[in-house]
């Protein structure tokens, strides 16, 4: 079998998420008909894990196995012609067999945008605040590096039992119009970044150290941490093999 590797990026505006649901448009959906248009046969395609309604990317990792052997130009080509102008395979190469984006992903990497100033261009990929002290949000980020168990931080009904997580890296940088933040983690949980975003929020806004970050890991419970912010400023930016 031929195992083929496509680095997407997409608006998640219009769709349901990364995947696949009845009676709703998802990113997965499209992009596997959009292939099988082509190819004209069923393929599974795999992503290397799931977005939330709404959130974007710009480096998801997918791959589909077929018997055919493609040449990866003209089939690139083909399907960003079919695909709606909201999602786009920026690369594909053929990689082994065995290659899977989910269970062999060492990391995924995720932006939050917050715009500075009231614009039109970036209202649908960031929400707006200002004066935000940066510091003061890497020093309450860095509870949340290691391993451990967030469940405090995900949807009550999340699918999964395991809710242990490993964030590699997570921190705050400033730009002239924008702050970011940047996390990367050996997993994420259904809400989890959006969560852990609200909850700083909520922790800088009452003056509360990094003791109250610690309190809402013991709490394992979802009430006990902030409101998620809004999806639209979330991004899967890179997935690390």
């Amino acid at each position: 079998m031929n195992n083929y590797k496509l680095t997407i990026q997409y608006d998640g505006t219009a769709y349901a998420g990364w995947q696949i649901q009845d009676n709703a448009g998802t990113i997965q959906e499209t992009i596997s008909g959009s292939i099988e248009v082509i190819l004209k046969e069923k393929v599974n395609l795999i992503g290397s894990g799931r977005t939330d309604a709404g959130v974007h990317a710009l480096g998801q990792a997918a791959n589909f196995r077929t018997k055919q052997e493609i040449d990866i130009f003209r089939f690139q080509h083909s399907l960003n012609s079919i695909l709606p102008t909201d999602i786009s395979v920026i690369r594909m190469k053929k990689v082994p067999e065995k290659f899977h984006s989910r269970f062999d992903a060492k990391s995924r990497n995720y932006l939050y945008l917050i715009s500075k100033i009231k614009s039109p261009f970036y209202y649908k990929y960031s929400i707006q605040k200002k004066d935000l002290n940066i510091n003061t949000f890497n020093k309450l980020s860095k509870e949340f590096l290691g391993k451990k168990d967030f469940t405090s931080f995900c949807r009550k009904n999340s699918e999964t039992d395991n809710k242990f997580c490993e964030i590699k890296s997570i921190g705050w940088k400033e730009t002239k119009e924008f702050y970011l933040f940047l996390i990367s983690a050996d997993r994420f949980l259904h809400g989890m970044v959006r969560t852990i975003v609200g909850t700083l929020f909520q922790a800088a806004d009452k003056n509360r150290d990094e003791k109250f970050i610690r309190n809402v890991f013991e709490q394992f419970n979802r009430e006990a941490a902030g409101e998620a912010v809004p999806a639209k400023g979330l991004f899967l930016y890179k997935v690390s093999y």
